[in-house]
């Protein structure tokens, strides 16, 4: 025997199962399930997001009756820390979690310029690839100094570019560049880092060295094409000095042939000396003296 038992739904147990699916910059996407298998009746559910940041709350109502429901939330900050609740809209049980948005990026092309007496920064504009961006909002840029432990705040700037003066002698630096931050420091963008250390120990902080290029490629790449160019031009050298060699040699042993013996002939030095010791100088002819032919 068996028996066919109806559950009565209870509208007062929370969403199961909420969870975040997908966090942005500017939006987050989350998931739960209803209270119960299978509603045969929509269901409204209340989403309240609260900004943790800037102490606001958004309500968004949700309509479905699907046993899983995706939402998401829109129109939020980058860098944000937000407290989403989930519950029907007969203010049942509640479910919660926390959400943090992606940060805005780092800024790209992070360099250092040596001038007399002081260092410029320099970057490219986050505008150029964050929409997010306003140019209004600027940067900070902060200093770690490795030999004292210490990290101060330089300051900040809305142009894409900041001077750096009293560098200590023998010291390394690291300089990070950032979107400012927001609302006593808790909406930040990600840091760009850049490490300085080319002050000598000896010599003046005005004397420094230039910046470390932060592009290798930049220098790798010109000099194996000129390594390139000297070894093509070394080959082509040797080429023509080796072909010059085989003509004067070619030259100087066609000059030596001998039709008849059908070789080449060659004397040695000391052959030649000797015969022109014992041949008699010749001076000249006299006019009074007969020449005779045989």
């Amino acid at each position: 025997d068996y028996v066919v038992v109806k559950m009565i739904p209870d509208n007062r147990l929370p969403p199961r199962h909420l969870h975040s699916v997908h966090t942005g910059k500017t939006f987050a996407v989350i998931k739960w399930e209803s209270p119960y298998d299978s509603p045969d009746q929509d269901m409204l559910y209340a989403v309240a997001v609260k900004d943790l940041v800037r102490k606001t709350d958004k309500i968004y109502k949700v309509k479905s009756r699907n046993s899983t429901v995706e939402y998401t939330i829109k129109k939020l900050e980058p860098g944000g820390k937000y407290h989403v609740i989930v519950q029907l809209g007969n203010m049942s049980k509640e479910s919660s979690m926390k959400i943090n948005t992606v940060p805005l990026s780092a800024p790209d092309a992070l360099k250092i310029i040596t001038e007399n007496d002081h260092i410029l920064l320099f970057w490219k504009s986050l505008a150029l690839k964050e929409s997010n961006f306003n140019e209004s909002r600027g940067y900070e840029i902060h200093m770690f100094d490795s030999l004292m432990n210490i990290t101060a705040y330089l300051g900040n700037t809305t142009e894409n570019f900041f001077k750096v003066s009293n560098l200590k002698i023998g010291h390394n630096y690291s300089f990070t560049v950032q979107a400012r931050c927001l609302y006593g420091g808790q909406m930040c963008g990600e840091p760009a880092t850049l490490l300085y250390d080319e002050l000598g120990t000896g010599e003046d902080a005005s004397a420094t060295k230039s910046g470390r290029p932060t592009d290798v490629a930049a220098i790798v790449v010109p000099v194996l094409f000129l390594l390139l160019v000297a070894l093509g031009i070394g080959f082509v050298l040797l080429y023509m000095r080796h072909r010059r060699l085989q003509n004067s040699f070619t030259a100087f042993a066609n000059s030596h042939y001998s039709s008849r013996l059908g070789s080449a002939i060659f004397s040695s030095g000391d052959d030649l000396g000797d015969e022109d010791d014992e041949a008699p100088m010749i001076t000249g002819f006299s006019d009074d003296v007969p020449m005779v032919i045989a």
